[in-house]
């Protein structure tokens, strides 16, 4: 049988950077060459950055992102990697289209293309547009008509684009009828929790199916509010994992594969879906037989609160690190969530780059602010304390408040504190809230929702304790100190916004809220069906109406880093002015 090594690029790219992904290509490709690479293949839009959202329907766009892409064709010839083939995704658009109402203008596409000896090879674009949760697809792109094949030392090379693995048909089957000996499928697949999981059973469903070696390229690092979680996967026809790449790293998997000599006549004519066989031969002549040494390695998967916790730390890292910001700040309250924030965000950027201010009104206690120094003391970061009381007697003195009012008067002298030290300074501002706070609306507008990101706004309360107690283990695993003080997670969770004050005055306990919101919020289950799983039929009502009036007040929230199926914001798009009320019975 024919021999092939296979490098895969799991690597992470920037949106519009078109000149900085294309340098970490050529990096990249000369590794893989290095490593005697016979193919070379990156991830799903690696040149232009994923996703480009409505960048893709502004025509000098696109004209770029095909220019770079004959650019980078040319460099690599000119830096002697021109032999080596290279698959890379990348923007285009139709030549074909032809305007129609409902399609996208411009006829962009999500394409891909073969690089090979200074010239575009071959290119294609993705057939099934994923239209739900994060994906607008059919909004930005036409879908691709062909079945792109490509030999390479004798191997036909079936090529796919991320959904045309996860949807049934199109080409998956149209490879298996092409008579492919690989299939190789580019993605850039945003992470969601125990997805892994469900992305391996898809590949090696697919690889039985199409009856050959699979390859799933993937994308890591992020992009606004999504993560890339990498975890590129190659399985044999039976669906043997043979190898696999570590998560939330740029990593080349490189493995020689045994693969089926292609038939002596390219294939040719429609298959499956209606699919136009594209072939195009590199290289017809298998290699002489040599010696494996490229086996392929499968990397240790991480346990579920670490893969949480590190998609955290990547989606933060990013969004400071891509939009060109130097540091952070944060309101450390003592309490659980600005405690993980600022974990986090050591872990992200450096303790040395977050700076943390306590802001103590008349309803501090004494620990708010013991234990805001003693997390600062524990990691490190850049600490002061500014009471608020002045402000606040001010402010009282002036308008008289009361209630709610007077509440939340401190919580926006909070927000401005912060808003003008993040001016002044020229840091930029984390907000702390949870989903379980945002779900419930249980957050201050201008006040403790101010901020530039949002770094656990995807995240219930009850798993922000648990991400709290497992870096406070893994911390002391590795002998080094816990960042988190105890006390920060065991006192009951409080805003301290008058005498004597817990969450559970105004919500109900965070063990029962979040397993209800995650059937209201993340399911999609009426009332009904909720009162069904054995909740109170009073409690439901109460805690839907709270969910269901509060959108205006997530509109406004900060973007933060998605790790659920249904996060707020994209995926969970509800009308504000909404008369429908599933809490009424």
């Amino acid at each position: 049988m024919p021999q092939l090594r296979l490098a895969l690029n799991q690597i992470d790219t920037c949106v519009g950077d078109l000149t900085g992904n294309a340098e970490s290509i050529v990096r990249w490709t000369r590794h893989s060459a290095e490593r005697g690479a016979h193919l070379a293949v990156f991830p799903e839009m690696a040149l232009t950055g994923y996703p480009v959202e409505d960048l893709a329907l502004r025509s000098s766009f696109v004209e770029a992102g095909r220019e770079a892409l004959r650019g980078l064709a040319a460099r690599l010839a000119a830096e002697g990697l021109g032999e080596l083939p290279v698959v890379v995704g990348y923007l285009d658009r139709s030549e074909d289209e032809q305007p129609r109402l409902g399609r996208p203008a411009g006829a962009p596409e999500n394409a891909a293309a073969v690089l090979h000896r200074g010239e575009v090879a071959l290119s294609f674009a993705k057939h099934h547009l994923p239209n739900y949760g994060v994906f607008d697809e059919f909004r930005y792109f036409v879908p691709g008509d062909t079945m792109p094949v490509v030999r390479v030392r004798g191997v036909d090379v079936a090529l796919a684009i991320c959904e045309d693995l996860w949807q049934e048909g199109g080409r998956v089957p149209a490879a298996r009828a092409a008579g492919a000996g690989l299939l190789v499928s580019v993605n850039a697949s945003p992470y969601e929790r125990e997805k892994d999981d469900t992305r391996l059973e898809l590949v090696r469903k697919r690889a039985q199916e199409v009856g050959c070696t699979t390859a799933y390229v993937a994308m890591t690092g992020g992009q606004d509010d999504l993560v890339f979680d990498g975890d590129t996967i190659v399985v044999d026809r039976d669906g043997r994992v043979l190898a696999r790449a570590p998560q939330f790293a740029e990593h080349c998997t490189v493995i020689d594969l045994d693969l089926p000599a292609a038939a002596p006549e390219a294939p040719s004519g429609v298959v499956d879906d209606g699919l136009r066989i594209e072939h195009v031969t590199l290289s017809a002549d298998p290699l002489p037989a040599y010696e494996p040494t490229a086996a392929g390695t499968v990397a240790e998967r991480l346990g579920d609160a670490e893969e949480v916790y590190q998609a955290l730390v990547t989606g933060l890292r990013a969004y400071v690190v891509k939009n060109g910001f130097r540091s952070v700040l944060v309101g450390l309250s003592g309490g659980i969530d600005s405690a993980l924030v600022a974990a986090l965000a050591c872990d992200a950027v450096g303790a040395e780059n977050v700076y943390g201010v306590a802001m103590p009104s008349r309803y501090s206690s004494e620990h708010s602010v013991a234990d805001a120094e003693e997390l600062a003391r524990r990691t490190g970061l850049h600490f002061r304390t500014v009471p608020i009381a002045p402000m606040f007697d001010a402010y009282m003195g002036a308008l008289g408040l009361t209630g709610l009012a007077e509440e939340n008067l401190q919580s926006r002298l909070r927000g401005t504190m912060l808003m003008a030290i993040s001016n002044q300074e020229g840091h930029i501002v984390l907000a702390p809230g949870n989903k379980s706070e945002l779900a419930c609306g249980y957050s201050t507008l201008y006040g403790d929702s101010v901020g530039a990101y949002g770094p656990i706004k995807d995240v219930y309360k009850t798993s922000v304790f648990a991400l709290a107690r497992w870096r406070n283990r893994a911390a002391e695993e590795r002998g080094e100190t816990p960042p988190i003080p105890e006390n920060s997670i065991t006192k009951p969770p409080s805003a301290e916004l008058r005498p004597g004050q817990v969450d559970t005055d105004s919500l109900p306990d965070y063990a029962v809220l979040d397993r209800l919101l995650e059937l209201y919020v993340d399911r999609d289950r009426g009332r009904t069906e909720i009162i069904a799983a054995g909740f109170d039929a009073e409690l439901v009502a109460r805690v839907l109406r709270m969910v269901d009036t509060a959108e205006y007040k997530r509109r406004q929230y900060p973007p933060g880093t998605k790790i659920s199926a249904k996060g707020f914001g994209k995926d969970r798009r509800l009308p504000i002015t909404n008369r429908w009320r599933e809490s009424a019975p």
